[in-house]
């Protein structure tokens, strides 16, 4: 007999049916209206001109990022090639040589001298760097230039005494450039009377160490910073060509491409005028410069053609052109500047002063002097090796 909870148990127990396949019926799912509310909402919060606007920005910052990744790009290129041209610039190691002790090369300065070759005639030529003006001779023949009392121009007025000749002796040279991408102008070389040498030497000599005949390393160094100082520069060479020293030099200007009398008479007189500006007033000096000015009236000085500016001790400045189309030389003098002041101002533009015509010449004339200074006064220095025949 069945127990009264167990009845209650199988009564509440599910009732098995046999499994009966049922037809699929499709349900349809309809949004309730707050659902249907939402969705027209957010149909109706879309901003066209918003979405719009942040497409524009977002491509005008990838255009922007794109522009500096670029300029980064080049000014990393530039400055790269920059730091490589100026470590191939230095100075080359120097290494033990097998050279005998009495070799010129074999000296602990051989590798800052200058290198003499000789052309094809035997004379002695500086190389200079430059594929249109490749060399200049290391010495040069100049005649002593005078010119007659007379009242005609003087640009007319000049003669030549070509009787006797001296010889100058280079001391530097370098290339004149203008305007910020370097423009190449002339090369310009200062040339010194080899018999005016030892004057130079102890006038240098002398105003670093009183009591010497040559420097020592270390005076050296004094002498050579004093030189390329813009301040101190200009004031030691005012000094020494106020005193006529050197007695006798010349510089020697090549251009490198077609120009005339006009525009190098252009550059000349801002250099000259920067350099007298406490003479602006002085009548005499005036009547210098229009004389100056006077000697460059003249036409076109093709490239390679020589233009020799003389200094004589008594400050006199001659200027010679040598036109001629042969290989010959044949320097005819053009004018000459008796005024002491207009030579000085024009000596200072190649070699003392805040900024010079050429720095390249200019450092190039100071390391000349160095050698010359090394050595006792009285003996011209030994400043370039004749090395290879060309």
């Amino acid at each position: 007999m069945l127990r009264q909870p167990v009845l209650r148990h199988i009564a509440r127990s599910p009732v098995v049916t046999p499994n009966v396949i049922r037809p699929h019926v499709p349900c349809r799912a309809f949004r309730t209206r707050g659902a249907a509310g939402n969705g027209t909402k957010s149909l109706d919060s879309l901003n066209i001109q918003r979405i719009n606007e942040e497409s524009s920005e977002y491509h005008r910052n990838r255009r922007t990022f794109l522009w500096c990744g670029a300029i980064a790009g080049v000014v990393s290129f530039t400055f790269t090639a920059y730091k490589l041209v100026q470590e191939l610039k230095k100075q080359p190691t120097k290494l033990d040589s097998s050279l005998p002790t009495s070799d010129p090369l074999s000296g602990a300065d051989a590798a800052d001298r200058k290198v003499v070759v000789h052309d094809e005639d035997g004379r002695e030529i500086v190389p200079t760097g430059n594929s249109t003006v490749p060399t200049f001779p290391r010495t040069i023949d100049l005649p002593s230039y005078t010119s007659p009392l007379s009242p005609e121009p003087v640009s007319t007025a000049v003669t030549t005494t070509a009787q006797t000749t001296t010889e100058y002796t280079l001391v530097g040279l370098g290339l004149r450039t203008v305007t910020f991408i370097g423009i190449q102008v002339y090369v310009v070389g200062f040339y010194v009377a080899t018999s005016d040498i030892a004057a130079l030497q102890s006038a240098l000599v002398k105003k670093v160490n009183p009591i010497a005949t040559t420097l020592v390393p270390g005076e050296r160094d004094q002498l050579r910073t004093e030189l390329l100082d813009p301040e101190q520069s200009g004031k030691v060479w005012d000094e020494l060509l106020a005193q006529g020293i050197p007695a006798r030099s010349a510089f020697r200007v090549i251009p490198v491409r077609d120009t005339d009398f006009h525009h190098l008479r252009d550059g000349f007189v801002r250099a000259i005028q920067d350099r007298t500006k406490q003479h602006a007033n002085d009548d005499n000096f005036g009547e210098a410069m229009r004389q100056f000015r006077a000697i460059f009236n003249r036409g076109s000085v093709p490239k390679r053609k020589e233009l020799l500016l003389v200094r004589d001790e008594t400050g006199k400045l001659s200027i010679a052109y040598d036109g001629s189309k042969s290989k010959k030389t044949d320097r005819q003098l053009v004018g000459v500047v008796e005024d002491e002041r207009v030579s000085r101002a024009l000596w200072l533009n190649y070699l003392g002063g805040k900024a010079v015509a050429s720095e390249p010449a200019r450092k190039s004339i100071v390391e000349g002097i160095m050698e010359f200074v090394e050595r006792p006064i009285g003996t011209v220095a030994a400043q370039v090796v004749p090395v290879v025949k060309i």
